[in-house]
């Protein structure tokens, strides 16, 4: 099978292109200029350069393909430049459907997250994985929407972002701070009780087993016109979080209680320039918390899921 992925350079999108040639799929990418380095195994890839904006090589790169696979979202939004989950995410599934129409491409593949809502009160990253999933549905294809509550794993390099990584930069890297002393990691608390801090869980998932859930729903007509939430074997805690990343980049951390206005009063400051490692929106995603039961897919697929733990976190100490 051919599979066409728009957003295949990017952290998942990695793992899914080698799970697609693993499996014996040839993937075709919508690769921007400049981006070459980041596609995976690239003499097994069929590579289109272009960018979500430009039709013509979205027209070439599904063509000939018996399905697409939609990544695009960004992680943080730099409105000033352009990039904005409405438009890149939102806008962008729209364009692709037509374009899958035109083209006679029946299956399509969502990447959307668990927590995906239309709220105003929500950020602007799960309003529009909310649209584009309306999108997908309203369309005649034979869809899969995806929902992975937070994921995990080695980003590979090239400036992919990834969930673990970002949590140490944010907290325990962005300031000197000798490693024998205990650091005082913020346990949130968004109301006004401090015994609530840390309450808070996330179904971390590792990237390789959702890229593996994609692949094998590929040709699972039961998948078709489902919207599947994505977690691992448990919810993971706030205050666990932080501790296994101190753990593997050799700190040790006091989880003392935060009232987390500040944090987020920082970011909404800070969350415009790039080098700050977190939005604003991302916060508060991140302390709403997001879980989910996926153990009948895991079953169903024969998926062992990869622990969350000091062992497939060692990536994060390089």
């Amino acid at each position: 099978m051919k599979v066409a992925l728009i957003g295949g350079t990017g952290y998942v999108g990695s793992y899914i292109t080698d799970e697609l040639i693993n499996n014996g799929h040839t993937p075709k990418l919508l690769v921007r200029n400049g981006s070459d380095h980041k596609v995976m195994q690239p003499e097994k890839c069929e590579v289109v350069h272009g960018d979500i904006e430009n039709d013509d090589a979205i027209g070439m790169t599904l063509e000939d393909c018996d399905a697409i696979i939609y990544l695009i979202a960004l992680i943080r939004e730099f409105p000033q430049d352009g990039l904005t989950n409405e438009k890149l995410q939102f806008k962008g599934t729209e364009k692709v459907i037509k374009i899958a129409k035109d083209k006679g491409i029946k299956r399509f593949l969502l990447m959307s997250a668990l927590g995906a809502n239309p709220h105003p009160e929500s950020s602007k990253y799960m309003q529009a994985k909310y649209l584009s999933e309306q999108a997908v549905k309203n369309s005649k294809l034979d869809w899969t929407i995806f929902r992975p509550s937070s994921l995990f794993g080695d980003p590979r390099g090239c400036g992919r972002p990834e969930f673990c990584m970002m949590l140490d930069k944010l907290m325990l890297s962005l300031l000197p701070y000798p490693k024998f002393l205990p650091f005082p990691a913020p346990s949130f608390f968004t109301g006004m009780n401090p015994l609530d801090a840390g309450d808070y869980s996330l179904s971390m998932i590792h990237v390789k087993d959702v890229a593996t859930i994609f692949i094998r729903s590929l040709d699972d007509e039961s998948t078709f016109r489902q919207t599947l939430e994505i977690g691992g074997q448990r919810p993971v805690n706030w205050n666990e979080i932080v501790t296994s990343i101190a753990k593997v980049t050799g700190r040790k951390v006091i989880m003392v209680p935060a009232p987390f206005f500040v944090i987020s009063f920082i970011a909404g400051i800070l969350d415009r320039f790039k080098w700050f490692p977190a939005g604003k929106d991302q916060l508060n995603d991140l302390v709403r918390g997001n879980v989910c039961d996926s153990t009948e897919l895991l079953k169903k697929y024969d998926i062992e899921p990869i622990p969350f733990d000091i062992k497939n976190l060692k990536y994060i100490s390089g």
